[in-house]
């Protein structure tokens, strides 16, 4: 349950970071071009952050609920890591599909581990 709780902290906060970067940056274009779009976007990848990062500490001080939490948490990841590929693959940006390929693949190896 370790490796799990750790994973989904770090990848909660990395969501959380890489949305956060790229709002101060400026490199959100689609603010201005599919405001409703992309809000409805950023608040789902936030709650599904959230979501990771409140199951990973459950998971460590071993809530009753953490796990439950946790599987909630990781289909949502699951999804965020088959759909968001495709923006940046329409815009060739290669590595992006790989980071979603290494999150997906791990995320796979933790809930193996879990359950």
């Amino acid at each position: 349950m370790k490796f799990a709780a750790i994973y989904s902290i770090v990848i909660g906060t990395g969501m959380i970071a890489q949305w956060t970067m790229s709002f101060i940056t400026k490199q959100i274009p689609e603010l201005k071009t599919e405001p409703w779009r992309i809000w409805f976007h950023i608040g789902a990848e936030i709650l599904t952050a959230i979501s990771l990062l409140i199951s990973g500490i459950a998971l460590l001080t071993s809530v009753e609920w953490g796990l439950t939490l946790y599987l909630i948490a990781m289909g949502m990841l699951f999804y965020t890591c088959i759909v968001s590929p495709g923006y940046f693959a329409q815009q060739g940006k290669w590595g992006w599909l790989v980071m979603f390929g290494v999150i997906l693949i791990l995320g796979m190896i933790s809930l193996t581990l879990v359950l």
